[in-house]
């Protein structure tokens, strides 16, 4: 099961769902360095951060097909997501924080509001990753990917918030990451969205999804607090 501290929560209070990879964990120069590694083993690449923020996609077989102009193969794949994920762990340690994100969870809970966090990098990597950056406390959850990667958050999403359903709304709860898919998940579930360019999306990729896109994790707090303040009245 997750990681769970559910005394922190507040009754069907505003709750926000943060995104960790290319959101509160600042990566992308690890992640585009271990998907180099993956494209290496079909002997494709390098590419720049650039333009994996413009070519990313999910489900990542896709995002592949984009780039090798076919689908890996069912062996490429799994020798693909090997390299990758050898070369992410070997990369990962020295990735901070995005700028800001830890006074903003602070600045949230000291409001009386809840949060948790929900990613699709992989739950037993995820949870000791997120407690050695000293951030574990302020979270009334915490859940990674279980099970194949490279599929949609959407069903993780809703096994999340029936983890919290005691205390959590969906009406009431707005994620906050940086692709389109964080967007898709929250649809899912009927929570709102609010979408962070500074991760694995660039901005025209993220207005056509329809929920808000800001530049800073400090807007996309600031947008949510709005939002579920209004939905309050």
């Amino acid at each position: 099961m997750g990681t769970d501290r559910g005394k922190h929560m507040v009754e069907q209070g505003p709750h926000l769902v943060w995104d960790w990879n290319g959101t509160l964990l600042d990566d992308m120069t690890a992640v585009v360095g271990a998907t180099n590694a993956a494209l290496a083993v079909v002997e494709f690449g390098p590419i720049t951060v650039e333009q994996y923020r413009a070519w990313y996609r999910i489900p990542i077989p896709r995002f592949y097909e984009g780039m090798l102009g076919r689908i890996p193969t069912d062996q490429e794949w799994l020798d693909m997501e090997v390299a990758f994920h050898a070369a992410y762990l070997e990369r990962q340690g020295g990735c901070g924080l995005t700028v800001g994100a830890a006074e903003l969870l602070v600045e949230w809970r000291g409001a009386g509001r809840s949060q948790s966090l929900l990613s699709m990098y992989g739950h037993e990597e995820l949870v000791p990753a997120v407690r050695e950056r000293g951030i574990e406390s302020h979270f009334v959850r915490v859940d990674g990917r279980r099970g194949p990667s490279g599929v949609s958050k959407a069903e993780s999403m809703a096994r999340h918030l029936r983890a919290l359903a005691k205390t959590v709304s969906p009406e009431r709860t707005v994620v906050i990451g940086d692709a389109a898919d964080d967007a898709l998940a929250a649809a899912h579930v009927g929570a709102h969205a609010v979408l962070y360019t500074g991760g694995s999306h660039i901005r025209e990729n993220l207005e056509p999804v329809g929920v808000p896109v800001v530049d800073s994790l400090a807007e996309a707090v600031e947008l949510a607090a709005r939002l579920v303040d209004r939905l309050a009245s």
